[in-house]
């Protein structure tokens, strides 16, 4: 039984411990991010300029 509460402390804990890691990241402005890389795939580039000439 003792093992029981030993391992909700632990996870309390460990719970704890993100939660304190989520809110620091949020008031640092670690998730401000409004166009990332992962999302830039979603809108078309502007087209490259042509190239004129032939290259042999």
């Amino acid at each position: 039984m003792s093992v029981i509460v030993i391992l909700l402390i632990a996870s309390i804990s460990v719970a704890g411990l993100f939660l304190f890691a989520f809110i620091w990241g949020v008031k640092s402005g670690q998730f401000e991010d409004d166009f990332s890389p992962a999302s830039r795939i979603l809108f078309e580039d502007k087209p490259a300029a042509q190239v004129t000439g032939n290259i042999e």
